[in-house]
């Protein structure tokens, strides 16, 4: 008798979820005609007359706008040709936006696009858009980047495009465009960077005692680290910590192509010595691993997975000492730990734990501004949010 109750209750369950999906699609496919045919044009067409933005795509201008990252203030990997290469190996479309005066690039955004459900897209502006010039008045600024903004939000409308996602190192304000909180987590607000132009005693010297004494015990217990190019053990070990701390690691692919496909990409593992060191093939214990990466005189940890069994060997902190002298002798000046929780976060901040951990390598405390996010198709994003919360 439960049996047959709980079955038919099951399949009640399943045609209320089916009718909802149905009500749904109708809903989204309704509001898309809309949002097409029938809402309102809030944005105007590119303004040329104040001066030439376009799409860049050729050679010569390809490495204009790689020089002009480089030197500005506010390039960064995120808006480089580098990681455009790394984008497209991972199969994204990547676009460069670039305002242009007397033949000179003034401001520039690098665009990341996703693709989502009902042939809708995302774009994504990370570390972006770069503008601002010394030698222009900051009305100038505003206006360049404004009108960099529209011809941007222009296409993104003719792309399908839902939402675009901003997370500049300079603050941005408008009075033109809607902007409002991102509720992503996934450029940070605050990180920690190291003068790598120092001596390596100062290096140490300007450290958390916890952290010097930490590598002090990776010492003692043997942990070695070299540079390597096993994805795989490196995602046995991101598997482990991800399992442990609660997180959704990222295909494997992904890893891979980080190494494989982003110009100055490297992997560093820490291995205990083995434990049977007279054996005739003697194989070290890989217990942690680092993936980091060099751009224009900086290093940059990104990602880092350990085991929990060997905690007790301190292998990461042996591994970021040695990917800090790494990119020291490599010629970098910098060495970005790549996120902590802002000063004013909350306890529940997802990266109050790391940044306990980074604290203990000292350096200065970098803020950006929160990233933002103009929704383009309002009615659309509601209807696919209410999808993600009822469907999953």
């Amino acid at each position: 008798g439960e049996l047959g109750v709980g079955s038919e209750l099951g399949k009640v369950i399943v045609q209320c979820r089916c009718i909802v999906l149905l009500v749904y699609c109708v809903f989204v496919y309704s509001v898309m005609r809309i949002t097409q045919f029938g809402f309102p044009i809030l944005y105007t067409a590119c303004p040329k007359s104040i001066m030439n933005i376009r799409l860049l795509s050729q050679p010569a201008d390809m490495r204009r706008y790689g020089q002009w990252i480089a030197a500005h203030p506010q390039g960064t990997l995120w808006q480089s040709l580098e990681r455009r290469a790394y984008l497209e190996a991972l199969g994204k479309e990547v676009r460069i936006y670039a305002a242009e005066e007397a033949g000179n690039i003034i401001a520039s955004a690098l665009i990341a696009i996703d693709r989502t459900a009902f042939g809708l897209r995302t774009w994504e502006i990370p570390r972006g858009p770069v503008f601002g010039s010394k030698t222009h008045p900051e009305t100038k600024n505003q206006k360049i980047l404004e009108a960099l903004l529209e011809c941007i939000v222009t296409d993104a409308k003719r792309d399908r495009c839902l939402t675009l996602s901003l997370s500049p190192v300079a603050e941005i304000t408008s009075g033109i465009w809607p902007l409002r909180p991102s509720r992503r987590c996934v450029h940070c607000e605050a990180t920690r960077i190291l003068d790598l132009a120092q001596p390596e005693e100062a290096i140490l010297a300007q450290m958390k005692p916890k952290g010097r004494y930490n590598i002090r015990i990776a010492e003692k217990h043997g942990v070695t680290v070299r540079q390597s190019d096993d994805i795989d053990a490196f995602y046995t070990l991101v598997q482990e910590t991800a399992h442990r701390d609660g997180f959704t690691p990222l295909p494997k692919e992904k890893y891979h192509a980080f190494l494989h496909q982003l110009p100055g990409s490297f992997l560093l593992t820490a291995s205990l010595p083995n434990p049977t060191p007279h054996s005739p093939l003697p194989t070290p214990t890989t217990i942690a691993s680092l993936l980091g990466v060099q751009w224009n005189g900086t290093g940059i940890y990104y990602y880092g997975a350990s085991s929990y069994t060997h905690r007790a060997a301190m292998a990461p902190y042996a591994l970021q000492w040695a990917a800090i002298r790494h990119c020291r002798d490599s010629g970098c000046t910098q060495y970005d730990l790549l996120g902590v929780a802002p000063p004013d976060a909350p306890r529940n901040h997802p990266w109050q734990g790391i940044t306990r951990f980074k604290e203990h390598f000292g350096g200065q405390l970098v803020t950006y501004p929160p990233e933002q996010q103009l929704v383009l198709r309002p009615m659309t994003a509601y209807a696919l949010d209410l999808k993600r919360k009822f469907l999953g």
